[in-house]
């Protein structure tokens, strides 16, 4: 079987509001106060030092492919977990394996330019290509190169003439550990059903007029912007939030007008980064009250607190298999457990780096954190973790240390030798 939609390309119809995330590298959308087509890069961990940015285009929808191709009516895609993101690996002729990121709180594709050079559309090359001036949700200025790529592939999925943003994914490839080749935004996936499946580590790629392969409980979202924005409840308060897979994050919550109760109060976090605005400090805490999707409840969830608009990132999608159908604006969450969730512990060293191959950067460190009384300072560079060089170290080994480990030896560069190790206790920053 074979399904091929022709989109209508890029339209003036102003887009919804827009939105911003907390946990990651770059996140999500504006504020919403004047219609904008809202684009967020993607969340890094922030325990390693960066946190959500939200650039955005203004004043047009979001753009999509000119032609979806499925050639199967189902398309099974397995993908990686790395933190709370899916990452899936590509490869439809001689070169790749490309891999890239799924973002549902992103509006257009970002490639880096060398995935861009191979996969040049009708658009100029990334050395020629038109700067897109894009502002973030904190109100700094950035520019993008813009392009078209001839083509991607997904499993059976073939995605033609796609609108996209040059971006340098190396930050963002230092972080996870693996070299990502971009981040597939929420509008490429407008002519066919979507399932993030987590709890199985896939995606899978469905014609538009099919059925969701797993039943659910079935959410509407915002039909005028296509973009995924669902309500939910804290206590018996409803709000809107942003779905938000490009996020490492549980729930970025904005607390104006919610008066929300807290079991731990919000208390200093990492250090986290954003590619515009520079360095912010998280603000963390637990709730008092359970928060619903659906009709899934989160036990007094762990939350970030932000000023933007409130989002579900990876930490709570990670529970559900998820699938968005755009043609009917409309999403369906499905977990076989009925209990509610509780999230444990978060656990941290009180320091936050920037990660590369060679060394971590450290960018943060919380106050009066085991990290702060060993003597920390930002600037400070990291070479070796329990003795091993940094390199060894890729997101999930480190996610695991922390969440296991009573502490750990860090080893810095002084001039041109290393130090002794020191040792850092690892601690409940929000019980």
């Amino acid at each position: 079987m074979s399904v091929t939609v022709r989109g209508p390309g890029v339209r003036s119809r102003p887009a919804g509001p827009a939105f911003a995330e907390n946990s990651g590298m770059p996140p999500v959308q504006g504020s919403g106060i004047r219609p904008r087509l809202a684009m967020a890069l993607v969340g890094l961990l922030s325990a390693l030092g960066f946190a959500g940015c939200s650039i955005l285009p203004f004043n047009r929808e979001p753009p999509r492919p000119g032609r979806t191709t499925l050639v199967s009516p189902l398309s099974i895609v397995p993908a990686e977990m790395i933190g709370n993101y899916l990452v899936i690996e590509a490869k439809w002729d001689r070169d790749g394996p490309y891999r890239f990121l799924v973002d549902t709180g992103t509006s257009i594709t970002l490639v880096t330019s060398a995935f861009a050079r191979r996969y040049p559309g009708k658009g100029p090359l990334p050395g020629s290509a038109p700067r897109v001036p894009v502002k973030g949700a904190n109100g700094g200025m950035t520019e993008l190169p813009a392009t078209t790529l001839r083509r991607i592939e997904i499993g059976a999925a073939r995605f033609e003439d796609v609108p996209a943003l040059i971006y340098d994914c190396a930050p963002l490839s230092a972080h996870l550990g693996v070299k990502i080749d971009g981040v597939l935004g929420f509008p490429l996936f407008r002519e066919i059903l979507l399932t993030l499946d987590y709890p199985g580590s896939r995606l899978l790629l469905q014609p538009a007029k099919t059925n969701a392969l797993v039943p659910g409980t079935v959410i509407g979202f915002d039909d005028r912007s296509k973009v995924p924005l669902i309500q939910v409840r804290l206590g018996t308060r409803s709000f809107v939030a942003l779905i938000d897979s490009g996020s490492d994050s549980a729930f970025s919550l904005n607390p104006v007008g919610l008066a929300p109760q807290f079991a731990a109060p919000p208390r200093t976090g990492a250090t986290v980064g954003t590619i515009i605005v520079g360095d912010r400090v998280e603000q963390i805490g637990r709730l008092a009250e359970p928060l619903a999707i659906a009709n899934h409840l989160f036990d007094r969830p762990i939350v970030n607190l932000t000023d933007e608009l409130s989002s579900v990132g990876g930490g709570m999608l990670r529970h559900f298999t998820v699938t968005f159908d755009q043609e009917h604006n409309r999403v369906t969450f499905y977990r076989e457990s009925r209990e509610s969730i509780t999230m444990p512990p978060r656990r941290s060293t009180g320091v936050s780096f920037s990660k590369t191959p060679a060394y971590w950067k450290v960018a943060g460190v919380i106050p009066g954190s085991p990290a702060d009384g060993a003597g920390l300072r930002i600037g400070e560079l990291v070479t070796r973790i329990n003795g091993e060089p940094v390199a060894r170290w890729d997101l999930k080994r480190y996610d695991q240390l922390v969440a296991t480990a009573d502490d750990l030896a860090l080893t810095f560069l002084n001039g041109a030798t290393e130090t002794e190790p020191i040792r850092v206790r690892v601690f409940e920053l929000v019980p």
